[in-house]
């Protein structure tokens, strides 16, 4: 092999390749994810040190009140040994791995993405980047359809930056953001904000956000100063989650009347 195929091999122009090949394009969050990573030889024999799966996404964040793109990281694993790659050989790693509860739906504009790294000394990675649906798991779908049920629209889906909120796994929170469109709220609330904490033991930890309408002076001074939004912790059971929507929907509106006045 020639020094100048080592060279430019060096600098990434014919040096290895990967192609990760998923099982499926659509995932819930906690779901296993199989696939296959496809490495492709270069024109010179290289060591890949390991190659990484990272699952991959973006949140905002305001810095000095403008709101920026944030790339967030919510898991990586290293999928391959070394491996001693001769020049134009073919190889196909299989991998398995959880795709973290903390995943954002990609419902909205939140990209959620897999993005495979080979570790090779000397030389520029290869990358490469899958996007995927990221979908509700069935409690979520419950709990999403219960709030439907009360008349309430999807409107908006903002992955925002939070913390405190997101835990020790995860700097964010996906924010969802409901209107009342029919039903006794309309009239009575601006919109419903969700946000789902925990899942744990079949059991949901919600965090709502209810924005009641500005009513008469009083309220619009309320709306002014940000009085009139209550934040309320709901924890779903799995039982009533069991229950189907309308059980939960039950649940929900219990909760949403008390702070709706």
């Amino acid at each position: 092999m020639s020094l100048f195929n080592r060279i430019m091999a060096s600098v990434g122009v014919g040096s290895a390749k990967v192609d990760t090949l998923l099982e499926k394009a659509s995932y819930y969050p906690g779901e296993e994810i199989r696939g296959v990573i496809r490495i492709y030889g270069g024109t010179v024999e290289q060591r890949i040190e390991g190659i990484d799966l990272a699952v991959m996404t973006y949140y905002t964040r305001e810095v000095n009140d403008t709101k920026v793109q944030e790339k967030a990281q919510l898991g990586v694993i290293r999928a391959t040994p070394p491996i001693q790659l001769q020049a134009n050989e073919q190889k196909d790693v299989e991998f398995a791995f959880q795709l973290p509860v903390s995943t954002p739906l990609t419902i909205g504009r939140t990209p959620v993405f897999i993005q495979t790294t080979a570790d090779i000394r000397s030389a520029v990675d290869p990358t490469d980047q899958d996007r995927i649906d990221v979908v509700p798991t069935q409690p979520m779908r419950v709990i999403m359809q219960a709030v439907e049920a009360l008349g309430f629209r999807l409107r908006e889906v903002e992955t925002l930056y939070a913390p405190r909120l997101g835990g020790a796994h995860s700097p964010f929170v996906q924010e969802l953001e409901w209107v009342p469109q029919s039903g006794v709220y309309r009239g009575r609330l601006d919109e419903l904000e969700l946000i789902f904490l925990r899942q744990q033991n079949g059991n949901v930890e919600l965090l709502l956000q209810i924005d009641r309408k500005a009513v008469g002076l009083f309220g619009r001074f309320a709306e002014a100063m940000e009085m009139d939004e209550s934040f309320v912790r709901v924890t779903v059971s799995q039982q009533d989650i069991q229950g189907g929507p309308k059980r939960v929907a039950s649940v929900l509106n219990q909760v949403i009347s008390r702070f709706s006045h």
